[in-house]
């Protein structure tokens, strides 16, 4: 999968169905700005959680955003490794293959891929 391309896409994708719900992605918005702000919890640790669930629902977009949400918040490979082997205890061969695709993407967005 070419992550930069499958994102755009997606991206595209959201931006002509948000013309059709203005109010539903107004309230989206919203309900996400409020869970992401930092409190006891930071906004890298929600990020990772949010990848977990991303991970064990198998929803490419979401591990898309917020794979690029955690290299913006400077998160190391190594820390996203830590996560995935967590989100891989969870939720078995499923969960495994899933986390093989955020590494990818994780490499592709921070350009260490090969």
């Amino acid at each position: 999968m070419d992550w930069k391309d499958f994102m755009a896409e997606t991206e595209a994708n959201i931006a002509t169905y948000s013309k059709e719900v203005p109010e539903t992605v107004k309230g989206f918005g919203m309900m996400g700005k409020a869970a992401k702000t930092n409190g006891a919890l930071s906004e890298k640790t929600k990020e990772f959680m949010a990848l977990g669930i991303a991970i064990a629902t198998k929803c490419d977009s979401c591990i898309g955003f917020h794979v690029r949400s955690l290299v913006r918040l400077g998160a190391t490979r190594d820390e996203l490794c830590e996560a995935l082997a967590m989100a891989t205890y969870m939720g078995g061969g499923p969960a495994y293959a899933y986390s093989a695709k955020a590494l990818k993407a994780y490499d592709i967005f921070t350009g260490d891929a090969a």
